[in-house]
C-alpha cells in the first residue's frame, strides 16, 4: 500500500469540498481530494445544475404556449423527451469536466476511490481493482454529502417509485405523477413535470407547503400552483404506496381525517436527505453523529481534534452554497488566517426554482416574533411593478421584517419572477447589517422588478410609493 502526506485531506469532491480544496491550495497547502464517484458531487450531477436545465426546458414551454398574449403567433409545440433530458446530462457533464480542470490547474491531487479513517490524521482510500492508498494529514476535512430519504415501509424502486435520481432521467413522460413531501424538491418536480403536460398531484404531512419558508409566501405558492392545476394535500398522512403494474395508488388520510387515495404512473418521493456518514470509520473516532449529521461548532470542528466536516453532512441548510461558504472558512481557519467569522446560518439564502420562484433569507415573521422582537412588516405585489407587468409576470410578492426598534433588516421573502436572483441584494443587506435608512436611502434602477424591493421597504415604514 502506497502512502502520501499532505497538508489537508478533503473527502468528497461536491461543491464543498472541490472548494475547500481550490481555497487550500491558494492558502499555499498540500492537499488531497478523495471522490469516490462523479466531481461536483450530487449537487453538480444530479442536483442543482441539471435541474436548472430541466426547468429551464419548462419554462421556455410555459412561455411558448403564451406567446399569443404577446402578439407572436406560434405552431404546436412538442416535447422531444430524449433531447430535454439528453441537455441537462449534458450540462452537468461539461461542468463535472470543468471541476476536473479546476483541480488540475490549482493543482489539487484527486484519489478516486472510498476514504475511510484510518487512525489519527489517516485516511485509507480503497477502489476495486487498485491498490489502496494512504493519505497522512494534520487536518481531515469531511464532505461526503447527502443522500434521498425514504419512509417507512416504502423504498425507492427505480421503475414506478423514483428519487431525485430517477425523476430526472425516466425514459419517457409520465402522464401522471404524485410527489410525496413539498419541500424545495418535491415543488421544482410538481413544477417542471406539470409544465410538460403531466397531471401532478402534492401530498405533504404539514399543514402546508414549503414549510420552512414564511407562511404568507408558502401561501401564496400554493395558490399559485393550484391555479396551474396541481392539486395540493397537506396535512395528509400516507400510509401506503403501492406499486402496481400501470402505476402506483397513494393511500392515507387527508387533514380532515378522509380516506385519500391518489393513483399516477409514478411516484417521486421528496421526503429529505440523510447525511453520508456510513463507513466513514467515525465510530473510532470521538465525531458525534446525530440524526445522521455531524455535528459541528461555527467553524465545522468536530469533536475529534483534526477532523472537519462541512456541507449537507454537517447539518442544515441543505445547499451547495452553505456548503462552499463553509469549505472556504473552515480551511481559512486551519491556515490560520485572522478574522475568519463562524457560519451565521440566518444569513444564508434558500431558493426554489419552480414557477413560481420563491427566495428568502433571515427570519420568518412567525420566528421573528417567536425571538422577541417587535416588527415592522412590509409587503409589496408584483401586480404594482411596471416591469413585471410589462414582461407578464405580474404575480409575485416581496415581504420584508425589520426590527421596530433598532431597523436592523431581520428577514426578506418573495415569491415571483427571478426572486431567486434577487435575494442576493437582501442578503448582501443582512450581511452588511444594513438597516431601513440604508436601504431607503439606496437607488434602484428603473424599470426593474427590483424595485419591488425597494417598494416593500418604505411600505414597511408606511412610505410605499405606488401602492
Amino acid at each position: 500500500m502506497s502512502e502520501k502526506t499532505v497538508d489537508c485531506i478533503i473527502v468528497g469532491g461536491g461543491p464543498g469540498g472541490y472548494v475547500a480544496a481550490i481555497r487550500a491550495r491558494q492558502l499555499g497547502l498540500a492537499t488531497a481530494l478523495v471522490e469516490r464517484e462523479h466531481l461536483g458531487g450530487i449537487c453538480l450531477n444530479w442536483g442543482c445544475i441539471p435541474t436548472k436545465a430541466l426547468l429551464r426546458t419548462a419554462e421556455l414551454r410555459h412561455w411558448l404556449g403564451s406567446a399569443g398574449d404577446f402578439g407572436l403567433e406560434t405552431g404546436e409545440v412538442r416535447v422531444d423527451w430524449t433531447r430535454v433530458i439528453a441537455r441537462s446530462r449534458e450540462v452537468a457533464k461539461r461542468l463535472s469536466s470543468g471541476v476536473a480542470h479546476l483541480m488540475r490547474k490549482n493543482r489539487v491531487e484527486v484519489f478516486d476511490g472510498h476514504a475511510r479513517l484510518a487512525g489519527r490524521g489517516a485516511v485509507r482510500v480503497e477502489k476495486a481493482g487498485a491498490e489502496p492508498v494512504l493519505l497522512r494529514a494534520p487536518h481531515i476535512v469531511i464532505a461526503t454529502g447527502a443522500r434521498a430519504r425514504a419512509l417507512p415501509g416504502i423504498a425507492p424502486d427505480g421503475d414506478r417509485i423514483w428519487t431525485y435520481r430517477e425523476a430526472m432521467i425516466p425514459p419517457a413522460l409520465p402522464r401522471s405523477l404524485v410527489v410525496i413531501g413539498s419541500g424545495a424538491i418535491g415543488i421544482e418536480f410538481a413544477s417542471f413535470y406539470r409544465d410538460l403536460g403531466a397531471e401532478v398531484a402534492v401530498v405533504e404531512i404539514l399543514p402546508r407547503i414549503l414549510p420552512a419558508e414564511d407562511e404568507e409566501i408558502s401561501a401564496f405558492a400554493r395558490r399559485s400552483l393550484e391555479r396551474r392545476g396541481i392539486a395540493i394535500h397537506t396535512g395528509a398522512k400516507l400510509a401506503a404506496l403501492e406499486v402496481r403494474p400501470d402505476g402506483v395508488v397513494a393511500r392515507g388520510s387527508g387533514a380532515d381525517g378522509a380516506p385519500l387515495e391518489i393513483s399516477a404512473e409514478r411516484a417521486i418521493l421528496a421526503v429529505g436527505v440523510t447525511g453520508n456518514v456510513e463507513d466513514l470509520g467515525l465510530e473510532q473516532t470521538a465525531v458525534r453523529v446525530e440524526r445522521g449529521q455531524i455535528r459541528v461548532d461555527g467553524f465545522c470542528q468536530t469533536d475529534e481534534p483534526g477532523v472537519y466536516a462541512i456541507g449537507d453532512v454537517a447539518g442544515p441548510p441543505l445547499l451547495a452554497h452553505k456548503a462552499s461558504h463553509e469549505g472556504v472558512l473552515c480551511v481559512e481557519r486551519i491556515a490560520g488566517l485572522a478574522g475568519v467569522h463562524p457560519l451565521d446560518r440566518s444569513r444564508v439564502p434558500a431558493c426554489t426554482y419552480s414557477r413560481p420562484q420563491v427566495a428568502s433569507v433571515g427570519l420568518t415573521e412567525r420566528a421573528a416574533l417567536e425571538a422577541g422582537h417587535a416588527v415592522r412588516v412590509g409587503r409589496f405585489p408584483f401586480q404594482g411593478n411596471g416591469k413585471a407587468i410589462a414582461i407578464g409576470e405580474k404575480e409575485g410578492l416581496v415581504k420584508t421584517i425589520f426590527d421596530a426598534a433598532t431597523g436592523e433588516l431581520l428577514g426578506a421573502h418573495m415569491v415571483g419572477a427571478d426572486v431567486t436572483e434577487l435575494i442576493q441584494g437582501f442578503a448582501l443587506a443582512r450581511s452588511l447589517e444594513a438597516t431601513e435608512a440604508e436601504l431607503i436611502q439606496a437607488i434602484f434602477p428603473h424599470p426593474t422588478l427590483s424595485e419591488t424591493m425597494h417598494e416593500a421597504v418604505l411600505a414597511a415604514y408606511d412610505r410605499a410609493l405606488h401602492v
